[in-house]
C-alpha cells in the first residue's frame, strides 16, 4: 500500500499579522527542510483569518484547522508568549504535528518572522530523515 507522505506547515500568529509576515516565517522554516508541503495548519480560531487565507490561495495548499484540544495535546516547544487555551507551547510546532497525523516528527521548529507577528514550524510522516 503507498501511502501518501504528509508535509504540514504549522503558523501561529497574531491578530494583526500581514500575509508578507506568514509568508517570512513559513521562508525561514523551509530553508531548513525545502519539500513540498502538502498543507498549512493552524489553530481552528484562527484558520479563516484573511493572511493566512491569502497565503493559502498564493501557495495553492489547503489549510488544516486544529481544535484547541488536540492542540494542546502535542509535543511542542513550551513558549510563555502562547495563551493556555494553545496549551501554553508553540501553536506553529503543535498544528504542524496534529495536522501531520500520529506518525509526524517535527523537521523545523518554531521560526519567528522579523516583525514577530507569525510563526512557522514544518512537520512530516517521512520515514527518512529529512
Amino acid at each position: 500500500m503507498n501511502v501518501a507522505v504528509m508535509r504540514v506547515a504549522g503558523l501561529g500568529f497574531r491578530a494583526q499579522c500581514s500575509a508578507a509576515s506568514l509568508r517570512a516565517a513559513l521562508d525561514a522554516a523551509l530553508q531548513a527542510h525545502n519539500k513540498p508541503l502538502t498543507a498549512l495548519a493552524t489553530a481552528a480560531d484562527k484558520a479563516d483569518h484573511p493572511a493566512l487565507r491569502q497565503l493559502a490561495a498564493e501557495l495553492q495548499l489547503p489549510i488544516i484547522p486544529i481544535h484547541l484540544p488536540l492542540l494542546a495535546s502535542q509535543a511542542a516547544t513550551p513558549s510563555a508568549h502562547v495563551p493556555a487555551r494553545y496549551g501554553a507551547h508553540s501553536v506553529a510546532e503543535a498544528a504542524a504535528l496534529a495536522a501531520a497525523g500520529p506518525a509526524a516528527v517535527l523537521r523545523v521548529g518554531c521560526c519567528v518572522s522579523p516583525d514577530r507577528l507569525a510563526t512557522a514550524a514544518i512537520a512530516s510522516t517521512e520515514k527518512t530523515p529529512p
